[in-house]
């Protein structure tokens, strides 16, 4: 992040169990994390898709979107061989791999957690900001979770 120039604050908390529970600790709106998925398109092909932490990946219009019949979540260690990052702490920011970046229509514009490569830290930035560094492809890519 330093790198491309964003301002971004790093926001130490601990452990968190849940999506709510991490929205209380950082004192924002589930909707304002935004997670990063790893998605893998074929052999040794993957890329990050971004979406609100209230909002789940529509497969139908990711497909549609890549022009692919298949996708798929790697498991935890392909995830970080793909990234360098494990679960929980993955960000595209600093990957071992500049993997392209697909950001869900619904992330707003304004402050947004990241993840921030370590376990029990968050980062805060500016959503356009953040996207726009990544060269991030926006697109309606989610529906919202299930409760």
């Amino acid at each position: 992040m330093r790198a491309a120039g964003l301002t971004f604050v790093v926001q130490r908390h601990g452990p968190v169990r849940s999506l709510a529970e991490a929205a209380a600790v950082r004192g924002i709106r589930p909707s304002d994390i935004v997670k990063t998925l790893v998605v893998r398109r074929g052999a040794d092909d993957y890329l990050f898709v971004l979406l609100p932490g209230d909002r789940e990946i529509s497969w139908p219009k990711l497909r549609a979107l890549l022009g692919v019949s298949r996708l798929s979540l790697p498991d935890a260690e392909t995830a970080f061989a793909a990234t360098g990052y494990r679960r929980g702490t993955i960000t595209p920011f600093g990957s071992t791999h500049p993997w392209p970046v697909i950001a869900d229509a619904a992330i707003e514009p304004g402050p947004i957690s990241l993840g921030s490569g370590e376990a029990g830290a968050a980062v805060t930035v500016d959503a356009e900001a953040a996207l726009a560094a990544l060269g991030a492809q926006r697109a309606a890519i989610s529906t919202a979770a299930d409760a």
